[in-house]
């Protein structure tokens, strides 16, 4: 199986807050699925936007800088079979959180 990062932009949930235990109900469902299913890994809400960098020297500097155009908002990781059953679940997401999701591979661990 292939695990697969399923993302989606800071600010891209623009539904109004009072609808927001529905979304996160609906969002929770989605999760309990995934994790029946058995092809859910980890996941979540990033909690505060402002990134720290750590430099190869250590040197620390803090972002996100503002040439960035878009933030990481949240993510999933799933273990599935195929790039299109990871489609078909960033699909389910996104009915979910009202908001689009990117979805990108991830390179196997080359220790496995």
């Amino acid at each position: 199986m292939t695990r697969y990062l399923i993302s989606f932009d800071d600010g891209a949930m623009t539904f109004p807050e009072e609808e927001l235990p529905e979304v996160a109900e609906a969002s929770h469902e989605v999760v309990r699925k995934a994790q029946k299913a058995g092809v859910w890994v980890f996941g979540g809400g990033l909690q505060r936007q402002q990134a720290s960098v750590v430099a190869t020297d250590g040197t620390v500097s803090d972002g996100p800088y503002p040439e960035t155009k878009a933030v990481l908002g949240g993510f999933s990781i799933l273990d599935v079979p195929s790039r299109e059953d990871a489609l078909e679940w960033a699909a389910k997401i996104a009915a979910a959180c009202r908001c689009a999701q990117e979805v990108r591979e991830i390179m196997p661990d080359p220790a496995v």
